[in-house]
């Protein structure tokens, strides 16, 4: 990576993907063990306006949340060198885009359709934060979201990884590895 000088990282590591491909959990690992700073930008909206996910679309729509998702990721704009966990839909949108390109390497991780659900069905906390996307059921759903939001990950990816069947410890080397860090 061109971006590191004398060991340190001059930009952010952007991760993007679904949800329930490992952004926040990787992206701790990452941060703990690079010794940078974490930025989860679903838990700063939490912390931001008191309310899960699932609260704030209930009562503005999913409208309201992006608006608030727009907020944090602008107050993000003058960081660098830290790892930053998205919304698996924040890079939908083109402010977004141009705030976390601007000093961000994006690494996209990504996970089969059944993976994913096995991950979203054990994960109660966040069943309980989080909304529906759809109308759909959760299969159906969140093989229709992946089909549309694939192509802007791809076009975006700087680095892919595939976090299928990989324990954290796994998927964390082969970013630092791909950063230039090894442990």
């Amino acid at each position: 990576m061109t971006d590191i000088v004398e060991g340190y990282i001059i930009v952010n590591v952007v991760l993007i993907g679904y949800r329930g491909t490992g952004k926040s959990t990787v992206g701790r690992k990452i941060a703990d063990t690079l010794k940078m700073p974490f930025y989860d930008t679903d838990a700063l909206i939490q912390k931001r306006t008191g309310r899960v996910i699932k609260e704030i679309v209930e009562e503005g729509g999913w409208e309201a949340f992006r608006k608030e998702e727009k907020k944090v990721i602008r107050g993000l704009s003058s960081i660098r060198g830290s790892v930053i966990a998205t919304g698996g839909g924040a890079v939908m949108d083109e402010g977004n885009l141009t705030i976390l390109k601007r000093r961000g390497f994006f690494i996209w991780l990504t996970a089969d359709v059944g993976t994913i659900i096995e991950r979203m069905e054990k994960d109660k906390i966040s069943d309980e934060q989080r909304p529906s996307l759809s109308k759909d059921d959760l299969y159906r759903e969140t093989a229709d979201i992946l089909a549309m939001r694939m192509p802007v990950y791809s076009d975006l990816a700087d680095f892919t990884v595939d976090t299928s069947g990989k324990n954290i410890d796994r998927v964390a080397r082969e970013i630092c590895r791909v950063l230039g860090f090894e442990f």
